[in-house]
């Protein structure tokens, strides 16, 4: 690992070249002491001058200007020995997404117009509609189990399709959302779907991921730190079958993997009748908080149809400028202190007829 010291907000790989900037305080020293041993020997010519007041106070600040570039050139050419490094934006380059949508009967509640699930039907258009290049997007349904709609794609008329085809069912299982949607996400990493939410696998066993490394042998990796996939969970926060979503949005982080909560209704919610019954169905926004947090995503909050749109249209925006990377900069110092000390010499030769 690079050793890295710090310079005026810039990182430097070889900071031990800086101790040359010892040496400037040197030039400094011996150019003050040249220009007074040049003062006393025109004291004794003063007489013969004959500029004016202005004219010699114009000279003695142009003397100065080739100096000055020279050792800012020169304090430019010392930094860049040391290569220093800059923190530049770039793309985080999400190249999946998963949109996990809450399809449970409590999405027809009608608190956002015209019912929640419509508005998130809606909202996930434009969120097709607004990605990005390269993003390929899956759809995932979550009621009282989960299922992949839409395998991850980038053909924005399979995924239209795919929203099209969600319809309200009973139950909501977010913790089996988050594992189908994990699953999908990173097929290699050897998520057991069926042990995760039934106890048992039918599976053989699977030693060797994709990556070429064995399951077992991985360790868990910071949350959020996986910036190539990312999971986008939309429901009114009320889970009442399946795992436990907390444990889910875990083992997304043990996978670096974020998850973008966003939770649609009032807090006050609406009473819904059904066969005789009828139940208050509100916003419980807690567990989606924890979810986002578990994972170092973010919660939002959406009351509205168009709140919702903007969410999303928003959300597909700025995502993609997340990871930062240190960039070296050394040709810029060296470009920039190589020009100084151009300007610097034929100012010089102009003003002076000799260098410096």
């Amino acid at each position: 690992m690079s050793v890295l010291a710090q310079l005026s907000g810039i990182t430097v790989l070889w900071p031990g070249m800086l101790w040359l900037l010892a040496a400037v305080p040197l030039l400094v020293f011996a150019y003050v002491w040249l220009l007074a041993r040049r003062r006393r020997a025109h004291a004794r010519l003063a007489g013969f001058s004959h500029l004016s007041a202005t004219g010699a106070a114009r000279a003695r600040f142009l003397r100065h200007v080739p100096p000055l570039l020279f050792l800012v050139g020169l304090c430019a050419l010392i930094v860049a020995v040391s290569r220093p490094q800059a923190l530049v934006s770039l793309p985080s380059m999400h190249n999946s997404v998963i949109l996990a949508i809450d399809t449970s009967g409590s999405m027809r509640a009608t608190d956002v117009k015209p019912n929640r699930l419509d508005a998130a039907q809606s909202a996930a258009r434009a969120f097709v509609e607004n990605r990005q290049r390269h993003t390929r997007i899956g759809i995932v349904s979550i009621a009282g189990n989960a299922s992949v709609v839409q395998p991850p794609t980038d053909n924005r008329e399979d995924l239209l399709k795919a929203i099209e085809r969600l319809q309200l069912q009973r139950g909501t299982a977010l913790g089996s959302g988050i594992y189908i949607s994990l699953a999908t996400l990173l097929p290699d990493a050897g998520i057991d779907v069926e042990k995760l939410l039934y106890g048992w696998s039918s599976r053989f066993p699977r030693h060797w991921g994709g990556d070429g490394r064995r399951i077992e042998d991985r360790k868990p990796v910071p949350p959020g730190s996986n910036r190539s996939v990312a999971i986008v969970l939309l429901s009114d926060g009320e889970n009442n079958h399946g795992p436990d979503p907390l444990d889910a949005a875990k083992l997304a982080a043990e996978h670096g993997v974020r998850i973008y909560t966003v939770g649609i209704g009032s807090p006050e919610g609406i009473t819904l009748g059904f066969s005789g019954w009828s139940m208050r169905v509100r916003l419980d926004d807690s567990t989606l908080k924890r979810i986002a947090e578990t994972t170092h995503g973010e919660y939002y909050a959406a009351t509205s149809a168009p709140e919702l749109t903007k969410i999303y249209e928003n959300w597909s925006a700025r995502v993609v400028v997340e990871r930062k990377r240190a960039t070296e900069v050394t040709a810029f110092f060296v470009g920039f202190g190589a020009l100084l000390l151009v300007i610097s010499a034929l100012g010089s030769i102009v003003w002076y007829n000799r260098v410096l």
